[in-house]
């Protein structure tokens, strides 16, 4: 029997990278790609920051075509419609079916990716949702994964937090209003190791920046 084939939306952190291993887990879903937003003015992944060349090495560690939707400097939510639109439309022309999100809790996000998939002839899929982000958290760890942190919220976090990994010290560290798999936006993460990649990447920590709010950890390839 032909499984459905389905993308990934991909950030490059942990919540992404747990929902192909759930979705690859389940057998439901032939994911042939990961679709991630880069800026292009900077070649690095919108929000988290990373470099794309690692973006280019993890997702060749996952096994997965990158689908890239490149949006400029500032952007406007116009511009991002757009641009998302046009990938979404050369997806379902290729034949894919389903969009795999690793969101967890936020209705109104979810709200926003059906909204915008309806009728598009792709049906979002959210295989962790409502999964509780504490155990969820140490359930990543068990399972091997490594992530640095690549962005915080200088307004939720200290920016000493930027470039640390994500293991049981850091999630000790973490304040109590700051939920464990920052689904409210409080830091992001960029993953090096886990199942859902075939080969761990080396990766060391380089000069942090803070722009906009938020604080940076230049990731590079070790």
């Amino acid at each position: 029997m032909t499984r459905p084939k389905a993308l990934v939306a991909w950030s490059s952190g942990k919540d992404s990278a747990w929902a192909l291993h759930e979705a690859r887990r389940s057998g439901d879903y032939e994911v042939v790609g990961a679709l991630t937003t880069v800026t292009g003015a900077f070649a690095r992944v919108s929000i988290h920051g990373l470099r794309e060349t690692l973006l280019d090495a993890q997702l060749a560690a996952a096994g997965l075509q990158s689908r890239k939707v490149r949006i400029p400097y500032p952007c406007s939510n116009e511009t991002y419609e757009r641009e998302m639109g046009a990938t979404v439309a050369q997806a379902v022309a290729d034949g894919i079916t389903h969009m795999i999100f690793g969101d967890l809790f936020l209705e109104d996000v979810r709200a926003y990716r059906e909204r915008m998939l309806a009728g598009t002839g792709i049906a979002p899929v959210f295989p962790i949702w409502g999964r509780p982000t504490v155990a969820l958290a140490h359930e990543m760890l068990d399972a091997g994964l490594r992530a640095h942190v690549v962005c915080i919220d200088r307004n939720k976090l200290p920016s000493t937090f930027a470039g640390r990994t994500f293991d049981r010290a850091l999630l000790t560290d973490l304040p109590d209003d700051i939920d464990p798999c920052g689904e409210n936006g409080e830091f992001h993460t960029f993953v090096s190791a886990g199942p859902m990649l075939a080969k761990p990447l080396a990766v060391k920590v380089g000069d942090a920046v803070e722009r906009d709010g938020a604080a940076y950890a230049d990731l590079l390839a070790d």
